[in-house]
Formats: structure tokens, sequence, C-alpha cells
């Protein structure tokens, strides 16, 4: 998978993720959804993905 495929992948997910909280339930899963998000947002592959894209991109 590309850096770039994984990071669309990643957004892809949060995405999901913040779906689920914005839905109207009481909000006893706050912790639970940050945890979901940490989990995607942080995977060793997508952090040095983006490390690499952020690179890429600087003059």
């Amino acid at each position: 998978m590309t850096d770039q495929q994984l990071a669309i992948h990643a957004i892809s997910e949060a995405q999901c993720i913040l779906d689920e909280y914005l839905q109207p339930r009481p909000l006893d899963n706050e912790r639970m959804i940050l945890d979901k998000l940490v989990e995607v947002l942080e995977r060793p592959d997508l952090v040095v993905a983006i490390a690499r894209l952020q690179q890429r991109s600087s003059p």
C-alpha cells in the first residue's frame, strides 16, 4: 500500500469513528471513541507514511 493509500484509508476509518460518535445516544462512550481514533491515527505504518509525505511536500 502506498503512503497516500495508507493516509486515505486512515482518514476514512477516522471519519467512520467520528460518524459513530455523532450518532444520538448517551455520551458515555467518549473514551472508547477517543481510544479508537488514537488506535487508527497512531499506527506505526501510518506515522511513517505521514512523515514521508510531509518530507516530500516540504520545500
